[in-house]
C-alpha cells in the first residue's frame, strides 16, 4: 500500500472555560483527513497491530463501548483516523503521568473534517500531545520506523513541557483541594501565582505562599539569627549562636558556645551549606567555608542531638509532621563513595531533580558539606571504602517520614508559637528532638528554623507513612468552614461573587446593562463586560467591544469587583468558551444568530441549541437560570439547570408560563400593562415602576424591548435585589451608555 498523506490539522481552538463539549478546559482540533477519509482503521493493513504494539493500554480505553477493550472492538469494526488521533493522545498524556479520560470525534458538514477535542490541563502541554500523537498515528499508518523508543521520545516531549508549563506539586495539592470545594481559580503567570475565587472574593498563592503571609515575617525568617532572638525572648527553645564574619571567629564563637556546634548560612534554606556536629577547629574553619557563599552571614550555634524534624504549621496549628534519616552507603570494596552514592541512594525514586521529588539527589562536586563529611572519616569522593564499612553521607535534608499523628501537645503549642512570633500563616518549622512525641525542653530539644514558603511535597508524598492533605489544609485556612448553629444552614466560604451570563442574541447587551445597573444600584462594585464596552461601577473604561474571554478575565481578576454581568454571544462560547466556570445567574433570551456562524459549522436552531445551552449548564444549585418562554428551543432548556428555573414572557398566557406555574415555580410577564411576579399562584406588582410600555417608549432610540426588560427584572429578583429597588432602579436607569472615562 503506497504512503498515505499526513491527517491535516486546519485549526486548533483552545477553549479554556465551559463550552459546548463539557465544563473543563478542552483542546478543539479541526483535521481533514483527506484520502484517509476512505480508510477507516479496518481497511488499513496490519494498522491496529501496530498501533497496539506502539500503545498497549489502549487496550484498556472504554470508548463509547463502555468497557474493557471499548475501543479496540471500534477499531476491529473499523473507525476513522480522526477518532483514534484523539485516543492516541489521550493514551500519550496518560504515560506522561497527566490522565486525560475525555475525548470526544465528531464529522462536520464537510467531507472529510472532523473536529476532535480532548480535555488539556494546560494549553502548550496538550498542543505537545497532539503533535506527538499525530506523529506516531502517521507512522503507525504508514508502517513507518518508530518503535518503543519513538514513543519513549514522545512521552519524555510530554513530560518536559508539563515541567516547564504546569503548577508545581504544592501548588497544585492546593488547587486541587480548591476545586474539591467548588472554588474557582485563575492561573495568573506562568509559574505558581494563582488566583483563587473571583473579584473582591478571591485570595491569592505562589507555592506554600499566600496574600494573608507578611512580608515582614518573610524577612524575618529569612534572617536566621533575627529569627532565633525573637523566638528566645518568647520563650521558645533554640540553640545559642552567633554570626560570624571568619573562619577565625568561628573558632572563637564554637569554644564559647560549646563544642560539637554547626555552621551554617544565616540566610539560606533547603539544608544548602549546613555542616553539623564539628568537634574541631579545622573542621568548623572548613564549614565556614562551605557556608559563606551561600548566605549574607555565617553563623555558629550550638549542635542540638536528635533527629530532624520538619513540622507545617498553617492558620496556626500545626497540620503535619516529618521526620528525617541520615543518608548512608556501605562499602563493596571495589567502588568508590561516588559511584555508591549513585547506586544506593541516588537510584531512590524520590531522589531528582526539580520540585516534582521530595528529596534531592546528592551530588559530592557541588556539596561541599558532604566532601567535610566525609573529610571528618578519612575519605574523599574517589576513596573506595573497604567491604561492609557505612560511610555516614549527609546528616540533613532528608526529612520523608510522616510522623504527625506523634506529635507531643506541647510540641505543637511551641511550634505554632514560633510560626506566631516571626508572623507567618504558612511555615515550616525546622525541630531537633529525641523523641517528637515528648516535650522539647525535657529532652534538650530546640526549633533551629522558621522557613516561609514552605514546600509541601514531603507531607504529600512521605516515603513512610500516611499522605497529609496540606493542601485541603491550606485552601480551608484561606476559605474558612462556617457552620450556623443547629435550625440554620451551614454556610461555606467559596470564594465566588455574584456572577451573571447573559446568552442569545435580543437584546442581551440591554438585559446586561441593566442588570449591572441594578446590581451596582444595591451596594455591589460592579463589573460589566458587553459589546457595549468594558464597565467598573458604572464607569466605561473601554468602548471595544468586550464579549470575550480576555476582558472576562480583566473582571473577575479585579479585587474591586464584588459583582459581574457577562454578554456571552455563541461565537465566545465556541472561541474560547465562557469567562467563568459557574454562574448565580444564567439568562437565555434565544437561539438566534445561525447565519453568522458557519465557521464553527453551526447552520440550525437545533446546533445553536448545543452551544447555547452551556449557559444554562454552568448555573449553580443555589442559582437561577432566566429562560424566554416565548421561545420553545429555549423552554427545553429547563431540565438542564441544577438550580431554579425563573420564566419569563411577554404573553401571560404562555403554555410554558402556566405549566411553570403549576409546579410552584417562578415567573415574570406583563398584563394590563403591569410588571407581574408570580410564584406559583401568588401574583404581585413590580413597585416603583409605571407602565412597562411607557418606559420602553422613553428608550426607544435604544431599542430596548419589553422581553429585554422583563429579563433583566426577573434576573434581578433572581439576585433577591429588593422589589422595591428594582422598580426604583428600572425607572433611573439611563440606556446611553456614557463615554470612556465619564461615571455617574
Amino acid at each position: 500500500m503506497s504512503k498515505l498523506d499526513d491527517i491535516k490539522l486546519l485549526r486548533i481552538h483552545y477553549l479554556r472555560g465551559p463550552n459546548i463539549w463539557t465544563y473543563r478546559p478542552v483542546l478543539e482540533v479541526w483535521l481533514d483527513l483527506g484520502v484517509l477519509e476512505d480508510f477507516p482503521s479496518n481497511l488499513l493493513p496490519g494498522f491496529n497491530d501496530r498501533l497496539l504494539g506502539l500503545l498497549p493500554a489502549l487496550m484498556e480505553h472504554h470508548c463509547g463501548v463502555g468497557e474493557r477493550g471499548g475501543f479496540m472492538q471500534r477499531l476491529n469494526e473499523g473507525t476513522w483516523t480522526g477518532h483514534v488521533l484523539e485516543h492516541v493522545v489521550i493514551e500519550l498524556l496518560n504515560l506522561a503521568d497527566m490522565p486525560t479520560g475525555f475525548g470526544q470525534t465528531r464529522s462536520t458538514s464537510k467531507h472529510g473534517v472532523y473536529r476532535m477535542v480532548f480535555r488539556a490541563r494546560n494549553e502548550q502541554v496538550a498542543r505537545t500531545a497532539l503533535a506527538e500523537g499525530h506523529r506516531l498515528l502517521m507512522a503507525a499508518i504508514n508502517d513507518e520506523p518508530y518503535g518503543e523508543a519513538g514513543v519513549g521520545q514522545a512521552v519524555q516531549a510530554i513530560r518536559d513541557q508539563i515541567e516547564n508549563s504546569y503548577l508545581g506539586p504544592s501548588t497544585a495539592a492546593i488547587v486541587a483541594a480548591a476545586t474539591d470545594r467548588g472554588i474557582p481559580h485563575i492561573r495568573l503567570n506562568d509559574g505558581n501565582l494563582v488566583q483563587l475565587g473571583y473579584g473582591a472574593s478571591q485570595r491569592r498563592i505562589w507555592t506554600a505562599e499566600t496574600d494573608l503571609t507578611s512580608a515582614i515575617g518573610e524577612s524575618i525568617a529569612h534572617d536566621k539569627d533575627l529569627t532565633k532572638s525573637l523566638l528566645a525572648s518568647c520563650g521558645v527553645p533554640v540553640p545559642e549562636g552567633t554570626v560570624v564574619n571568619s573562619a577565625e571567629e568561628a573558632w572563637d564563637a564554637a569554644q564559647d558556645i560549646g563544642l560539637p556546634v554547626v555552621v551554617k548560612p544565616s540566610d539560606a534554606n533547603h539544608g544548602r551549606g549546613v555542616s553539623l556536629d564539628l568537634n574541631t577547629r579545622e573542621e568548623v574553619e572548613a564549614a565556614f567555608a562551605i557556608a559563606n557563599p551561600e548566605g549574607s552571614d555565617v553563623m555558629v550555634e550550638r549542635y542540638v542531638r536528635g533527629h530532624e524534624h520538619r513540622l507545617l504549621v498553617v492558620g496556626g496549628r500545626v497540620v503535619a509532621a516529618a521526620r528525617g534519616e541520615v543518608a548512608m552507603i556501605t562499602g563493596d570494596g571495589k567502588q568508590t563513595v561516588r559511584q555508591l552514592i549513585d547506586e544506593q541512594i541516588n537510584t531512590d525514586p524520590r531522589r531528582g531533580l526539580g520540585e516534582v521529588f521530595p528529596l534531592s539527589r546528592i551530588d559530592t562536586d557541588i556539596d561541599g558539606a558532604i566532601v567535610l563529611e566525609l573529610q571528618r572519616q578519612g575519605l574523599t569522593p574517589k576513596a573506595v571504602p573497604t567491604a561492609g564499612r557505612e560511610v555516614l553521607i549527609q546528616r540533613n535534608g532528608n526529612v520523608s517520614i510522616d510522623c504527625t499523628d506523634d506529635v507531643h501537645p506541647e510540641v505543637d503549642y511551641i511550634v505554632s508559637l514560633a510560626a506566631r512570633v516571626v508572623g507567618l500563616d504558612i511555615a515550616g518549622i525546622d525541630v531537633v528532638a529525641q523523641d517528637i512525641s515528648r516535650p522539647l525542653h525535657s529532652q534538650g530539644g530546640a526549633i533551629v528554623e522558621v522557613n516561609a514558603g514552605p514546600g509541601l511535597l514531603m507531607h504529600l508524598k512521605p516515603a513512610q507513612g500516611a499522605p497529609r492533605p496540606v493542601g485541603r489544609d491550606i485552601c480551608d485556612h484561606l476559605f474558612a468552614r462556617h457552620v450556623e448553629t443547629p435550625g440554620h444552614r451551614i454556610q461555606e466560604s467559596n470564594g465566588r461573587i455574584p456572577i451573571v451570563g447573559i446568552a442569545g442574541q435580543q437584546g442581551t447587551q440591554h438585559i446586561a446593562r441593566l442588570v449591572a445597573w441594578l446590581l451596582h444600584l444595591s451596594g455591589r462594585y460592579t463589573g460589566l463586560a458587553c459589546r457595549d464596552g468594558l464597565f467598573l461601577d458604572q464607569r466605561r473604561v473601554e468602548s471595544a467591544d468586550s464579549t470575550n474571554w480576555e476582558a472576562g478575565q480583566r473582571l473577575l481578576i479585579n479585587r474591586a469587583v464584588q459583582a459581574a454581568v457577562f454578554e456571552n454571544g455563541a461565537d465566545t462560547i465556541l472561541r474560547t468558551g465562557l469567562a467563568y466556570d459557574r454562574c448565580q445567574v444564567g439568562v437565555v433570551t434565544d437561539l438566534g444568530g445561525t447565519a453568522e456562524l458557519a465557521e464553527f459549522d453551526i447552520f440550525d436552531d437545533d446546533q445553536m441549541y448545543r452551544v447555547i445551552r452551556s449557559q444554562v449548564d454552568v448555573v449553580l444549585p443555589d442559582g437561577a437560570a432566566v429562560l424566554n418562554a416565548a421561545d420553545a428551543g429555549v423552554v427545553e432548556m429547563q431540565p438542564l439547570c441544577d438550580g431554579e428555573v425563573i420564566f419569563y414572557s411577554t404573553d401571560p398566557q404562555a403554555a410554558a408560563l402556566a405549566a411553570h406555574r403549576a409546579n410552584n415555580g417562578r415567573a415574570v410577564y406583563i398584563r394590563q400593562n403591569q410588571m407581574v411576579l408570580a410564584t406559583g399562584g401568588a401574583e404581585s406588582f413590580l413597585p416603583g415602576l409605571h407602565k412597562p410600555s411607557a418606559w420602553c417608549t422613553r428608550h426607544a432610540k435604544s431599542g430596548i424591548a419589553e422581553s429585554s426588560l422583563l429579563a433583566a427584572v426577573a434576573t434581578a429578583w433572581a439576585l433577591d435585589i429588593p422589589l422595591n429597588l428594582i422598580g426604583a432602579g428600572i425607572e433611573a436607569f439611563e440606556s446611553n451608555p456614557l463615554p470612556a472615562g465619564k461615571t455617574v
